[in-house]
């Protein structure tokens, strides 16, 4: 959230221009809410590859010292789908207040702003 709001006050004067020349609340709302749901999907997607990682380390690890053959790494393409999509909506719920602070500036106040 604090990396959107930061996003929402680095662009203020962008988000002035877009207004002035016609973009609605709607449209710089949508802007940023597909940013931030991207955000939280590339962070699921280097969440899944270290949790890949970690999982496979462990068989790996449990098999040598343990010596059991036992111990496997488990997931299917269904669990990984629903932990990305998960973080794509956690991102998205995330960026709704910067979102919504973002389309409620006024062009005047955005293009004045330094």
């Amino acid at each position: 959230m604090n990396t959107m709001y930061t996003a929402v006050v680095e662009r203020t004067q962008e988000i002035g221009i877009m207004k002035a020349i016609g973009a609605r609340n709607s449209n710089i709302m949508l802007i940023f809410l597909i940013e931030s749901g991207l955000l939280g999907l590339v962070g699921g997607i280097i969440g899944v590859a270290f949790g890949l990682g970690i999982s496979y380390t462990t068989e790996l690890l449990g098999a040598i010292w343990i010596g059991s053959p036992y111990l496997k790494a488990w997931w299917s393409w269904g669990l990984i789908f629903s932990a990305l999509a998960f973080s794509f909506v956690t991102g998205t719920a995330s960026g709704l207040a910067p979102a919504w602070q973002a389309s409620k500036k006024k062009p005047v106040e955005s293009l004045r702003y330094e």
